[in-house]
């Protein structure tokens, strides 16, 4: 009697990977329907992220503690999740002054992949290897792998290379007990579970990524006193909707008018933190810089709050 062929189930450990049963009629179902659907499963994700809240306070600090030794945050991602890496890393400059260096994203592909799937990129972790080796780490950087999988081989490859050179490692992923988790120091992982549409990332994980990241850079920058209460004081001003903006930021944390604002403002050559210590302690802009010199740029130490 012939024997049967043995019958293989398509199984993968990776949540990300797996069929969510709540969509498996996804191609039959009304536009209301999918909306709704989606909509009850982003839900989900705040809960996920909300139980890495100590993880992602760590890497904060760990974060602060790396810049103000001297060193980078740097992201390293392959497809949607460089996408967003590089997407955090772009804003930090223009929202917190700093220095386009000081953070910066790694996209397997490069410049190409920001717009297009660039073939066989994710899977080369000898690109990853040598990008990082270009930008001479050090022990001071902090290197942050997002990888929704947490198996690809660039963001894998990049965060051992990291490991082996002291840099400090952080991972962001979905799926815990996977590769890029072993390689962290600290692991950020909010499992969201099975996509909506099996296997896109860019959906539930992409979402929970995206959350991560305003908290690292945002926490980050607070902490190393890119931040005046709750307001962007060291923001670049490049066109009139952000003047605009810094001249309202202005007059709200000195208690001046706008015009006083915009007079102060133009006098410190459009540095904000200048402005602010000219409106607050009622100083020249030269003894407002002189200020700000003898506090090493700690703005509430140079108002004497």
């Amino acid at each position: 009697m012939a024997s049967q062929p043995t019958k293989r189930r398509c199984t993968d450990r990776r949540l990300t990977e797996q069929r969510n049963a709540a969509s498996k009629n996804l191609d039959r179902m009304t536009a209301m329907e999918i909306v709704r659907l989606m909509n009850q499963e982003d839900r989900k994700v705040t809960v996920a992220v909300g139980r890495e809240i100590r993880a992602i306070a760590r890497a904060v600090d760990a974060i602060v503690s790396g810049i103000r030794k001297g060193g980078r945050l740097i992201y390293v991602g392959a497809g949607s999740s460089g996408r967003m890496a590089v997407l955090d890393a772009a804003e930090c400059a223009p929202t917190f002054g700093t220095s386009p260096n000081l953070v910066q994203a790694l996209l397997a592909g490069g410049r190409r992949a920001v717009t297009g799937a660039v073939e066989g990129a994710e899977d080369s972790v000898r690109n990853a290897e040598r990008e990082l080796r270009e930008k001479k780490l050090t022990r001071n950087d902090v290197v942050v792998g997002i990888t929704a999988s947490g198996t690809t081989p660039y963001t894998v490859g990049a965060m051992n290379y990291a490991r082996k050179r002291g840099a400090t490692t952080v991972a962001i992923t979905s799926n815990r007990h996977m590769p890029a988790a072993r390689l962290a120091k600290i692991v950020i992982a909010p499992e969201v579970g099975p996509e909506v549409l099996t296997g896109s990332t860019r959906l539930k994980a992409g979402t929970a990524q995206k959350m991560v990241l305003n908290m690292l850079s945002t926490a980050a920058m607070a902490r190393l006193g890119h931040v005046y209460e709750n307001l962007m004081i060291d923001a670049v001003l490049t066109n009139k909707k952000l003047w605009d903006r810094a001249l309202r930021i202005l007059a709200e944390a000195s208690g001046h008018e706008l015009s006083a604002a915009e007079d102060a403002l133009r006098a410190a050559g459009h540095n904000m933190r200048l402005a602010l210590v000219m409106l607050k302690c009622a100083v020249s802009a030269q003894e407002a810089r002189r200020r700000l010199v003898r506090a090493r740029g700690n703005l509430r130490q140079a108002l004497g709050e």
